[in-house]
């Protein structure tokens, strides 16, 4: 017997945006950009100008990703929907196995993170400290941090493609305003004053932390996608 479900609620979106909002991937990149913004003796208002910027980029960029992706799942034919949401879900469980894998073994086999032939050039574009130049770094890390990121946005975006409406649309944007929000407070302390190296210490700290998070939830994701997909829940 099918469990009947309003999926996903408020909670689901919630939860999901704040465990995937304290990547480290999305992370460790503002803090590379601040680190170089501010070696090169700029002033703190620059640094907030730059790094909101950067942070628009994030947003709009995801945010225009996920529009594009719930539309075209919307489009499809119901069958071929349940079969990419199993496949979907199949993928997530996976990457939740690895992320929970980095909290007891970081770094050692394969990890999810952004491919190493992409960090040079990531190094490489946050010395171009302007308006043009983190706006075009903010778009490429969304592009290429996708590894780190992709697999929770991807489940949600699925959810909603299933019973897309206006509401929907409004759940995707209120995820990436949670997604960023992490971005938005370290760029707010490091303009307050908090020492970059603090931040910096707190995140190597709590890095296994947050993928074993990550981890479980996309575990849960994924097993979720595949019920839904099976019959053995209905989206109300």
């Amino acid at each position: 017997m099918a469990v009947e479900a309003f999926l996903p609620s408020l909670g689901i979106i919630l939860t999901t945006a704040i465990i995937d909002s304290i990547n480290p991937c999305a992370i460790g990149v503002l803090i590379l950009m601040v680190s170089v913004i501010m070696s090169g003796k700029n002033s703190v208002k620059k640094m907030l100008v730059l790094g909101s910027f950067y942070i628009l980029a994030v947003f709009g960029t995801y945010l225009a990703a996920g529009v594009g992706l719930l539309y075209f799942l919307t489009d499809l034919p119901l069958v071929i929907t349940e079969y990419i949401s199993i496949i979907v879900g199949s993928v997530i469980i996976i990457a939740g196995i690895f992320e929970i894998k980095d909290f007891f073994w970081y770094g050692k086999g394969f990890s999810l993170t952004i491919p190493s032939m992409f960090t040079k050039k990531i190094h490489e574009m946050t010395n171009n400290v302007s308006i043009p130049g983190v706006i075009l770094l903010g778009m490429f890390v969304s592009a290429v941090e996708l590894p780190c990121t992709g697999a929770p946005y991807l489940a949600i975006i699925t959810l909603l493609s299933i019973n897309f409406d206006f509401t929907a649309l409004l759940l995707l944007i209120l995820y990436n305003v949670v997604f960023v929000a992490p971005l938005i407070i370290i760029l707010g302390l490091v303009g307050a004053g908090v020492k970059l190296h603090k931040i910096k210490k707190w995140k190597m700290n709590n890095r296994g932390f947050m993928r074993l998070l990550i981890g479980l939830m996309l575990i849960g994701m994924g097993w979720l996608l595949i019920l839904i997909s099976n019959g053995t829940i209905n989206l109300g």
